[in-house]
């Protein structure tokens, strides 16, 4: 039921609700109020009798009413009076008091006593299961109980989706692959005439950054189809079956919606090797892998629907996962080229204000190893910098300093080094760049600074890459472990020995010396 529906049903309901017990109060006042009825003191009543003035007697267990044989002008012409214990009647009576019973109370009041007792027990019992629904990740409200196996993927509409490959950069062979699917979806009759038909799924994988999920919604958007994104940890809770329900529940809903995208990202959460001994089927991870494995076997790939996984960690995913008939597909998003970081530069460059003669090439040339959310951070740490100024525009001095804060940190002017450690800080530094320039396939420097960052940087000695390299050598590797260790070196050249500030040096070092040895099977 779409929701204005329901709100409106909501409060009908309540306004209905609201008016009857309205009426009925007024019906209990006018009732306890007498209803047009003279109510007697019980003591007045018994006098009349005796007198002969009242007639049409009707006795219950706790009222009286009958008829006044001749009222006075304008008063009414019935009456009630409520009994009195006859003992204590004649007793108050032989006294000449006044006396009169006390009306029983009313049905509404009795109602109120017994239903205000549960209203506030309800209350309470709903509240404390909210508080335990959010710090065990909601959906235990009211309904949340019937609720705890639905699915919580967000369904965005063939409208609401509104990116597509234009606003995807730096990966064109990830795009090129995709292309396929969004062929397929748009025309699935054509795949389907030799018999073929599309990956039932594909697995995006690549480092954190490169646009993964960018890239599952551009599949959306391109393809005009509804797009259900949800998180690989969102299916696994503490309660055993409900991962595997909320699994069935989105592959219904899915359906119903197809031609559709299912897009889970962080499938490693959800879809991690099954590595320990089994578990009686009581592990929660494990019957939600199995059941995302039935249903990924379970429905038709001709129906158009589509599942689309992401990780950054591909070799921790079962290998149930990965065979034929499931995710078929695996689209590697790698970290962009010079190239594909300016076309990404550009895409984030258009939404701020540039200084003339600012062009992508020139930033992505500063810029290796960079992902997308990293360019993206860049250029608003760029206009930021330029903001602090109070300039009008962003200039190439601003992404320079932009990426200075990205990779070494935050400027610490306040920290002030004694004159005997500036002079260690700066004399390791001009070791580091007097190596780079002595040494062959090095970088040449871009900059040295004996200014604080970050953490522990007391200095740093920045290179700049002329070209991207995908390959290196034995004596690359090599001097790039001298350029590392010539700091300490100057250092023990100057003053004789050496300073901590070169653990971090040590640090890089060493894993660049184990990965030759391990990795690469440079053992000379």
């Amino acid at each position: 039921m779409p929701e204005p529906i329901k709100n409106q049903q909501h409060f009908q309901f309540y306004y209905i609700l609201a008016a009857i017990l309205v009426v009925l109060a007024l019906q209990d006042y006018m009732v306890r109020a007498g209803g047009g009825e003279q109510v007697l003191p019980y003591s007045q009543f018994q006098d009349m009798l005796h007198d002969g003035k009242l007639g049409d007697l009707v006795v219950s267990p706790d009222h009286i009413t009958g008829k006044i044989k001749t009222p006075a002008k304008g008063a009414p012409a019935r009456f009630s009076t409520v009994r009195v214990d006859p003992a204590l009647a004649q007793s108050f009576a032989a006294d000449r008091v006044t006396f009169s019973g006390s009306p029983p109370p009313g049905w509404l009041s009795r109602a109120i006593g017994w239903i205000l007792p549960l209203a506030l027990f309800w209350g309470l019992w709903f509240f404390l299961s909210r508080r335990m629904a959010t710090g065990m990740g909601g959906g235990m409200g009211m309904g949340g109980m019937m609720n705890l196996g639905r699915s919580r993927a967000r369904v965005f509409a063939e409208t609401d989706t509104k990116t597509g490959f234009a606003d995807v950069a730096g990966a064109d062979e990830a795009k090129e692959e995709l292309m396929e699917v969004v062929e397929f979806l748009k025309e699935p009759q054509r795949y389907g005439r030799l018999g073929a038909h599309v990956p039932k799924g594909v697995l995006l994988v690549g480092p954190p950054g490169t646009g993964k999920t960018l890239l599952a919604r551009a599949v959306a958007g391109e393809s005009g189809v509804p797009f259900f994104s949800i998180s690989g940890s969102e299916f696994v809770e503490m309660i055993v079956g409900v991962g595997a329900s909320r699994v069935r529940d989105m592959f219904t809903q899915a359906r119903e919606k197809a031609p559709a995208i299912i897009f889970i990202d962080e499938i490693d959460t959800l879809g991690g090797a099954r590595n320990g001994p089994a578990m009686g089927g009581h592990d929660e991870k494990e019957q939600t892998l199995n059941q995302l494995l039935s249903e990924m076997d379970g429905f038709d790939p001709t129906s158009g629907l589509v599942i689309i996984g992401a990780t950054n960690r591909p070799e921790v995913l079962d290998p149930a996962l990965l065979r034929p008939g499931r995710f078929d597909r695996q689209v590697l998003v790698d970290r962009p080229d010079r190239k594909g970081r300016a076309e990404i530069l550009q895409i984030y460059m258009d939404k701020v204000t540039l200084a003339p003669g600012i062009e992508p090439q020139a930033v992505a040339v500063l810029t290796p190893g960079f992902t997308g959310a990293d360019l993206a951070n860049l250029v608003n740490e760029a206009a930021l910098v330029a903001t602090r100024r109070n300039a009008d525009a962003v200039t190439l001095p601003d992404f320079e300093a932009a990426i200075e804060r990205l990779v070494a940190g935050l400027e610490k002017r306040n920290r002030l080094l004694s004159r005997h450690e500036l002079e260690i800080v700066a004399h390791h530094e001009m070791g580091h760049a007097i190596a780079a320039m002595a040494m062959p396939d090095v970088d040449p420097v871009h900059k040295i600074s004996i200014i604080p960052r970050g953490i522990a940087a007391l200095g740093y000695t920045m290179q700049r890459p002329m070209e991207e390299h995908f390959l290196m050598s034995y004596d690359e590797l090599v001097h790039r472990m001298v350029v590392l260790l010539s700091g300490r070196a100057a250092e023990q050249l100057i003053f004789q020995q050496v300073s901590t500030g070169a653990s971090d040096d040590l640090v890089k070092t060493t894993e660049i010396a184990r990965s030759m040895v391990v990795r690469f099977g440079m053992d000379p």
